[in-house]
């Protein structure tokens, strides 16, 4: 099939698109004027009117800012808005003229240089603590309110430590927690202030001790303390040990080798303690214990263990309840942290003592009445 055939048949019979003939070159301009687009047309028209406009001088730049200078825009023409100039069209073979611009439209936006802001003037900005809200800034947020204290209500849970609610919730709730359990306040003071230094009616005692012999299973005594019951230390010395020390147990007794260089010998400090506690009540926790190694002896009515008070077991709910319990629980105090002190164990006696004193005499009394009330007795 011939060409001449062949774009004839693709020919639309109303004669919309011209047909393409072999005699048509697409490299060639077209020679009507009415084939000329309309940018083309604008074109022409723009040209005519520069030509008859004065020239510009030769420093101006072809490209038009956004806000071109004064004098410029006072010099220029106007110029119509069909007239302004567009891109030309392009063509090629099959193709038909595609506009750049549409006519009545306005033409896209330009972006020019930045414009400098104004002296003087705010600047918005996300974020920016100076601008109020009335300015157009951020609003301030409302500070978060105070949380309110617990109630007996929010505290629902038992079998809990105090000193735990009061690291999670604060002091009000470890109140709370403490006057269920039944405990009191942790406002006490070992040893009272400007207080009598001397003898009192009850003393407490507490020893250190070391390991001597195979292994360290031995005990002595290392640290002899005494104090009055307001807490005031009477009597505290090291022991100087008759026999070469295995085990010195500081991370417990807080001993070192320095400490026993110039100690007391044994019999001195067995001499002066049993001297202080002659005829006065005896306070300690597990007292059996000191005694032994002080190589001494009490009456059984003059002894005063916080270990083996009952209401002290009843209340921490334990047999055989440690020194550390006991300050705890009753009194709120924290010892024995680290290394023990003789001095702070008798203080924490006394005072386990002092806190119960008319109830445990009154008991004591009644079980082991005095030798003159018995003598009274069998006499009547």
């Amino acid at each position: 099939m011939s060409k001449k055939k062949f774009w004839k048949r693709r020919a639309r019979p109303g004669g919309g698109a011209p047909v393409r003939t072999p005699e048509t070159h697409a490299g060639k301009p077209p020679q009507d004027p009415g084939d000329f687009s309309r940018n083309w047309k604008a074109l022409q028209e723009l040209l005519k009117q520069k030509s008859q406009a004065p020239e510009k001088p030769v420093g101006a730049s072809p490209v038009e800012s956004k806000t071109p200078p004064q004098g410029t825009q006072q010099n220029r023409p106007p110029v119509p808005a069909a007239a302004k100039p567009e891109a030309p069209a392009r063509e090629g073979p099959g193709h038909e003229a595609c506009s750049a611009a549409v006519p009545g439209k306005p033409p896209g936006r330009r972006k020019g240089p930045a414009v400098p802001a104004e002296k003087g003037t705010k600047r918005r900005a996300r974020g920016d603590p100076a601008l109020t809200p009335a300015d157009g800034g951020p609003r301030k947020r409302r500070a978060p309110e105070a949380p309110q204290p617990p109630t007996e209500d929010d505290l629902w849970f038992d079998d809990v430590d105090p000193a735990d609610i009061e690291a999670a919730l604060g002091p009000e709730a470890a109140r709370i927690a403490r006057s269920r359990l039944g405990l009191r306040e942790s406002r006490v003071t070992l040893e009272k202030d400007q207080a009598f230094p001397g003898l009192t009616r009850a003393l407490a005692l507490d020893c250190e001790m070391v390991g001597v012999g195979p292994g360290g299973e031995e005990s002595v005594a290392a640290r002899v303390s005494v104090v009055n019951q307001f807490g005031r230390c009477v009597y505290d010395k090291y022991v100087k040990p008759s026999q070469p020390v295995t085990d010195y147990r500081t991370a417990v007794s807080g001993i070192q080798p320095q400490h026993l260089g110039h100690g007391e010998a044994l019999e001195v400090v067995q001499r002066e303690v049993a001297s202080m506690l002659r005829g006065r009540v005896l306070v300690g926790h597990a007292l059996h214990n000191d005694l032994k190694v002080l190589f001494l002896d009490h009456p059984k009515r003059r002894i005063r263990d916080t270990q083996k008070y009952k209401p002290f077991k009843t209340q921490v709910k334990s047999g055989r309840p440690s020194l550390k319990l006991l300050a705890k629980k009753i009194l709120g105090v924290q010892v024995q942290q680290a290394e023990h002190c003789s001095v702070q164990d008798a203080q924490v006696a006394m005072r386990l003592y002092i806190t119960v004193k008319k109830e445990w005499e009154a008991t004591a009394q009644r079980r082991c009445p005095a030798p003159s009330a018995r003598h009274s007795a069998n006499a009547s």
